[in-house]
């Protein structure tokens, strides 16, 4: 793993007690939120591994939920998410599952509102780090330390050619790009980590071009 900066070692400015109980999580409701677009009216929160067994000590649970509120891990009103939650109406469930997972600090987070849904995966790697490894059934590796596009797309012919032309229109250079469909001419899945955020133009220029259903955009 390369280090930026002495923070990735000693962790970042945060409410404690834990960068990957704590910090990391809400760094995970953080992104969910963000892939979500909206706050949600349903939280379901799952924690599998040393997640579900030290959630409680850890306050992994509100930071989680803090996270999903749009609250920074060093924000004050953090440990005080579960409450916020209620009082905007939000239902949380908090699920331990047995399931061993492949790293150890590893939640999945359902978002419900009205009939929109979404089921992200995160796992906290240490010092407020995390990567989001399923964004509703598609595997994917995903940071938010770079300006990254999630389109979700039908897997059809001339599809990924169509949003590399419109980044490619504005000078948008691609640093890393990924490509998963479900099934064969079903749902697929563009991830792109660019060197510079695209604009709103020109995200509604890939939103018009055929077989594009979502495009999701996150900035670091």
């Amino acid at each position: 793993m390369k280090y930026r900066s002495v923070f990735d070692i000693i962790g970042p400015i945060m409410l404690g007690p834990s960068s990957s109980h704590t910090a990391g999580a809400a760094r995970i409701g953080i992104l969910a939120r963000k892939l979500f677009l909206k706050e949600p009216k349903r939280i379901k929160v799952h924690f599998y591994g040393s997640f579900a067994q030290t959630y409680e000590g850890h306050a992994t649970d509100i930071a989680v939920v803090g996270g999903v509120l749009n609250l920074d891990v060093a924000d004050p009103a953090l440990p005080d998410s579960l409450r916020l939650a209620s009082a905007r109406g939000i239902d949380v469930e908090i699920i331990p599952e047995e399931a061993i997972p492949e790293h150890p600090n590893t939640v999945r987070i359902e978002l419900y509102r009205d009939e929109d849904w979404l089921s992200v995966t995160g796992i906290s790697i240490g010092g407020g780090q995390v990567q989001i490894t399923d964004y509703s059934g598609f595997p994917l590796k995903l940071s938010g330390e770079n300006p990254t596009m999630l389109i979700l797309h039908k897997d059809a012919y001339g599809a990924v050619a169509k949003v590399t032309q419109c980044l490619m229109n504005e000078c948008i250079n691609i640093g890393h790009m990924e490509v998963s469909r479900l099934m064969k001419g079903d749902l697929a899945l563009m991830v792109i980590e660019t060197d510079e955020a695209p604009t709103s133009e020109t995200v509604a220029r890939i939103q018009e071009q055929s077989h594009i259903q979502k495009v999701v955009v996150l900035e670091p």
